[in-house]
């Protein structure tokens, strides 16, 4: 399962051969993946489908790192900083929502959907295997390569996990399934809101301390 923290990291604008497909390729990543945020979301909530929410979180979380990669084509480390934390503020609220959620319905909560979990996981399953395809040959180095294929193949885990979280519903009859998946998936988000916040603070401090480099040399 994905740990709803990986980077797309964005090579120098220099070093890419052609740089107005590969602004183009980030904005169908940013587009495909916030559509299937909004659908996981619907879908989860129409479903009753709190591992549906929960990986819908990997979706946001993606589709923020695409619009970074895009706007730090010209900008400061500061603005990706700061960028982070908003993620990591959303992410982590996020997760407890889903923990709370999950607690809650331990008592009061109904079985979901299986066959609405079971196809929405298999079309986010389907948006990732498409994303990964269109980024690889914009991949630079080794990091990017695996920056980009390591965050495909943890989405793609989540995917297969609600998809098994679903084929659980169905053949039990019970919320269970997707109940605990949800919950590893929120607390995974939990960790990895922690991560990007305490990293993100990390940027923040350098380029604080670059900016004061930069008044006193001036």
């Amino acid at each position: 399962m994905s740990a709803h923290c990986c980077d797309h990291n964005a090579p120098k604008p220099e070093t890419i051969v052609n740089l107005p497909r590969y602004r183009k390729i980030l904005w169908v990543a940013l587009l495909v993946n916030t559509a299937m945020f909004l659908i996981e979301i619907g879908a989860g909530v129409h479903a009753g489908s709190l591992s549906l929410l929960a990986d819908a979180v990997d979706f946001a979380g993606d589709a923020l790192n695409y619009a970074v990669s895009l706007a730090v084509l010209a900008s400061a480390l500061a603005w990706r900083a700061r960028a982070a934390l908003a993620k990591a503020v959303s992410m982590m609220g996020f997760g407890l929502y889903v923990l709370g959620a999950a607690v809650w319905s331990v008592w009061h909560g109904g079985v979901p959907q299986s066959m609405t979990m079971g196809m929405v996981a298999l079309l986010a399953l389907l948006a990732n295997v498409v994303v990964a395809w269109m980024l690889y040959a914009f991949r630079e180095g080794d990091a990017n390569m695996r920056s980009v294929w390591l965050c495909s193949r943890n989405d793609a885990i989540g995917n297969v996990a609600v998809f098994m979280a679903a084929l659980g519903v169905f053949g039990t009859g019970s919320a269970w399934p997707d109940l605990v998946v949800a919950s590893l998936m929120a607390a995974l988000a939990l960790h990895g809101g922690w991560a990007v916040m305490r990293q993100a603070r990390v940027e923040l401090g350098q380029s604080k301390l670059q900016g004061d480099r930069h008044v006193h040399i001036n």
